[in-house]
């Protein structure tokens, strides 16, 4: 059993409600808004803003962004937990794409002992999304919240059967649907996961599929919105990336990276944009 004064934590998350590079119907760099970046040795952080709008391309009523980290020493043997949050009220993309509330959330419990977290994302969801007007119902899989277990003996979730499987099904799902767009099949055909230099990267989403009942001009194909004469739409885009492996195949580092929205804008708007944004990546130490 892990001593209680022979480990320590580097706390890592930061959350922003909206970020992105356009290049039509106006140039346009947008900054990340509403940032917070939490200290290495925790805390809790709070960002509020103001009604944001970027001529008639983007704008948003409310949002706000948290951060915590802590340790409960009331629990005996009890761990570092670490909570990232990014909520954006009343978006609205070109008059296209609007919702009502987006909400990122991730947490994070490291172990006294051992490396690997277990994480959640409770209080993420969609509500009031809507293309052109027409209501879209976005579907998360029966254990949303709890989209994986914390693998065994301190494994890497890019190694997990399970999830990798999961993962597999829906990217397959996504390739052999009617009509699915090349570039779509290109990107969801992608090995799960890969390896970028000592890093293990598993893409995937935590959403299940968008249900729209529209014209023919917008499709959905597993988490991705198409719409006509205007671009797609990424829903609950999570990256999970593990590095610093030890002598042992341990992971020391993992990082879950969420975006809620993520916009790839063609035609009536040129760019792309991301909304409700969050990070979680500490490290236990020796």
């Amino acid at each position: 059993m892990a001593d209680d004064t022979t480990r320590g934590h580097r706390y890592h998350a930061e959350a922003t409600v909206l970020t992105g590079d356009l290049f039509h119907p106006l140039k346009q760099e947008i900054k990340p808004q509403t940032n917070v970046k939490l200290s290495e040795h925790g805390g809790y952080l709070s960002e509020h803003a103001e009604p944001y709008r970027l001529e008639g391309v983007i704008s948003f009523e409310k949002a706000y962004t948290q951060a915590a980290g802590n340790r409960d020493h009331t629990k005996p043997h009890h761990g570092w937990s670490t909570l990232v949050t990014s909520v954006i009220e009343n978006l609205n993309v070109l008059e296209v794409v609007t919702a009502d509330r987006v909400v990122g959330q991730i947490a994070t419990h490291h172990p006294l002992e051992g490396y690997v977290p277990a994480v959640h994302f409770l209080g993420t969801r969609i509500e009031g999304l809507r293309v052109a007007g027409h209501p879209v119902k976005v579907v998360f899989p029966p254990f949303h919240p709890y989209p994986f277990d914390q693998p065994a003996n301190n494994g890497a979730y890019t190694r997990h059967p399970g999830l990798l499987e999961r993962v597999r099904s829906h990217f397959e799902s996504i390739r052999s649907a009617k009509d699915v767009p090349d570039d779509l099949v290109q990107r969801y055909n992608q090995p799960a996961p890969r390896t970028e230099g000592e890093k293990e990267i598993l893409e995937c989403s935590l959403v299940s599929r968008v249900e729209v009942d529209a014209p023919d001009f917008v499709r959905g194909f597993g988490h991705v919105l198409h719409i006509r004469d205007f671009g797609k739409v990424h829903l609950g885009l999570l990256r999970v990336e593990h590095s610093q492996f030890n002598k042992y195949g341990v992971p020391e580092v993992t990082l879950f990276d969420l975006s809620m929205l993520k916009f790839e804008l063609g035609c009536i708007g040129g760019g792309n944009s991301s909304a409700s944004n969050t990070i979680i990546n500490g490290q236990s130490y020796p």
